[in-house]
């Protein structure tokens, strides 16, 4: 496969190589490079790049926005480069760089990013119980109930433990020594001595001021940035033959008594204090704490710097069981939704219409408006304008009015029961006329039409069940026999021979440009077709050796006996399934012949899971022929026509 075929490969050459990169990660959207040369950063060629939405430069770090495929993405330029300190070091060097206040907001996200996730889901299922519990459709004496209240406060209350493990990848430290140290202050001999928060008991002579560490946030981050400045003097002290051993040992004589004694109670001290801070403000002027907000919000998301008021938030709900800033944060996000909606309704353009309600759908689904942003609000403008407009006002209202969220989630039609609070009201009020006026403000103001339209970034997260394409049903495939000439100059080669390729799955087609990831839709990866299976059986459509078997086994390539590379990949966004769903029946180089059994997949699993199952078969390298035909067939069975490759004269 080409690399100027592989979106991934053209990512890493438009930064400067592999030999560039310091450390990688990603996020939802967007993937997070820090680099030894920013010079090698070329912004220009990645915007205009097919499957990349924008390319940013934020405090030291450098990001290309792809949607929401950006752990595909990620995942093949792990699989594919050496990249010193990679996602998982990037606190050690990356994060070290730029100015302070850039520092701390890249450790911030780098510590937070990972474990959002749980964060989300356990406070989702908070909020469900306590409507369950509210009306009285749960009883919270039964067993059913406590079973759950155990699964949504697991992760709040042994948030320290999670916080250690990310900090020590953060900081660059052993994470599991992270964890140990931090669970001292939850482990039961520890917590007996506690009667009360501030009792005092002696180490060595020393007075200790006793705390409760479940649920806290800045005591664990604290805790192992200073081990991390312990664990490197103790590495250059100690001989490497005992590091191993001693390292831990020592690390965890140090530490545990020094948060006990300083760190720990600094932590919690400094948590108070900021609580109360945001309450003092909030009591000031709710109202203009929640328009600097609903204002700001997507200006902090567009330079990835919100994560440093996640911290904030967590610990609001920590101390006071509700949080602030979220529902003003979530007038910003359906004010991008207008934006969108206002967009769609005034575009002429059928693409940019296209473009502006699948942006849309994600926000409001998902909270994700990272596609909004850089695709339409920074591209033609006014609709940031009229989104920021709609921020202020809503983002007033909903601080005057004292809304408040009981978990921390991505503000989403999705969530709501997050903000089911006694303020619910309000902040469905403030969402409403948030969404409504930006997009009544866009259709107002206008736009031009005729900045390029933006690049499909797939906002759409791929749960479907294969019955629809870009959000709408898609008729029986109509291929008439069509060919697709590729970029490439042949001249006058002529046409040779003709390579065939048979179905190796039995369902329906078609095209690849409605197949709802730009990597595949592009045809950046090669030309083309899909399937939508109706079973769950690859077969090998040639003859030929098996020259790539991911190990996640949801794509497979072939190289024919006529040279052609031909890539099968089963679903989108199945490499997060890491394999499972997958059963592999050959072996990466074996020989296989036209009609061979190569995978198999549960089907309807996936569809259980809500997994697109569509599955795309790409002539890899389609550049090096004059033409690739497609079958003129709606449906096809294993082993009849489907793709027909013309080969240049030898």
């Amino acid at each position: 496969m080409s690399e100027k075929q592989d979106l991934a490969a053209q990512i890493i050459n438009l930064v400067g190589g592999d030999e560039n990169i310091i450390s990688l990660t990603h996020c939802i959207t967007r993937l997070r490079f820090y680099l030894k040369d920013a010079g090698k950063f070329d912004k220009p060629a990645l915007d205009k790049l097919d499957g990349v939405i924008m390319a940013v430069e934020s405090n030291g770090q450098f990001q290309v926005v792809v949607g929401d495929k950006v752990a595909t993405i990620y995942h093949q330029i792990i699989d594919r480069y050496t990249i010193n300190g990679t996602a998982e070091r990037e606190g050690e060097t990356g994060a070290r760089k730029g100015n302070p206040l850039a520092r701390v907001f890249n450790t911030m996200s780098s510590i937070l990013v990972p474990i959002v996730p749980a964060l989300a889901g356990a406070g989702m299922l908070k909020a469900v119980l306590v409507i369950l519990t509210t009306y009285h459709w749960l009883a919270t004496d039964s067993g059913t109930y406590l079973i759950l209240l155990a699964a949504s406060n697991s992760v709040f209350y042994f948030l320290p433990l999670l916080l250690a493990f990310s900090c020590g990848k953060a900081f660059g430290t052993n994470p599991f020594v992270s964890v140990a140290i931090v669970a001292a202050l939850l482990e039961p001999n520890f917590t007996a001595m506690i009667k009360q928060p501030g009792d005092i008991v002696s180490f060595l002579g020393i007075p200790v001021v006793l705390m409760k560490y479940n649920s806290t946030l800045i005591p664990a981050i604290l805790a192992i940035w200073v081990y991390s400045w312990v664990e490197r003097g103790l590495k250059h002290i100690i001989h490497q033959s005992i590091e191993m051993v001693a390292v831990p040992m020592l690390g965890l004589i140090i530490m545990v008594p020094l948060v006990a004694i300083v760190v720990g109670p600094i932590g919690i001290y400094a948590g108070t204090a900021i609580g109360d801070g945001i309450a003092f403000m909030n009591h000031q002027s709710g109202m203009l704490t929640g328009a600097l907000i609903g204002a700001g919000w997507t200006f902090l998301v567009m330079f990835g710097l919100h994560w440093g008021l996640v911290p904030v938030m967590l610990n609001n709900l920590a101390l006071h069981g509700y949080d602030t800033i979220k529902p003003p944060a979530g007038t910003a996000t359906f004010a991008q939704a207008g934006a969108a909606f206002g967009v769609f309704l005034r575009a002429r353009d059928p693409k940019l219409k296209s473009f502006a309600l699948s942006a849309m759908l994600p926000a409001l689904l998902a909270g994700v408006t990272e596609p909004i942003v850089y695709g339409i609000s920074i591209k033609y403008k006014r609709p940031l304008v009229a989104a920021t407009v709609a921020g202020v006002i809503a983002g007033g209202f909903v601080g005057a009015m004292n809304t408040t969220a009981m978990a921390y989630v991505f503000p989403s039609l999705t969530t709501l029961p997050a903000f089911m609070t006694a303020t619910f009201k309000f902040y469905i009020a403030g969402i409403a006329l948030s969404f409504v006026l930006s997009a009544a403000l866009t259709f107002i103001m206008g736009f031009d039409e005729t900045i390029s339209s933006p690049v499909n970034p797939a906002t759409d997260d791929g749960r479907n069940d294969g019955a629809a394409v870009n959000g709408a049903p898609v008729a029986a495939a109509t291929a008439p026999t069509t060919t697709i000439t590729p970029a490439a100059n042949h001249g006058n080669a002529g046409i040779g021979t003709v390579s065939f390729l048979v179905a190796p799955l039995n369902g329906r087609v078609i095209p690849l440009e409605q197949v709802k990831d730009p990597v595949f839709a592009s045809g950046v990866m090669g030309q083309g077709i899909a399937i939508i299976p109706i079973d769950g059986e690859v077969y090998s459509p040639v003859d030929g050796i098996v020259s790539k078997l991911f190990h996640t086994r949801h794509a497979i390539g072939i190289t024919s006996d006529q040279g052609v590379e031909v890539l099968i990949h089963i679903g989108l966004d199945t490499v997060r399934l890491n394999g499972e769903l997958f059963s592999a029946h050959i072996r990466e180089g074996d020989r296989v012949r036209s009609g061979d059994l190569l995978l198999t997949f549960d089907r309807e699993e996936l569809l259980r899971r809500h997994f697109d199952i569509t599955t795309p078969v790409i002539i890899a390298n389609s550049d090096d022929y004059p033409s690739v035909s497609i079958t003129d067939s709606q449906q096809v069975e294993t082993s009849g026509p489907l793709l027909r490759v013309s080969m240049s004269a030898r």
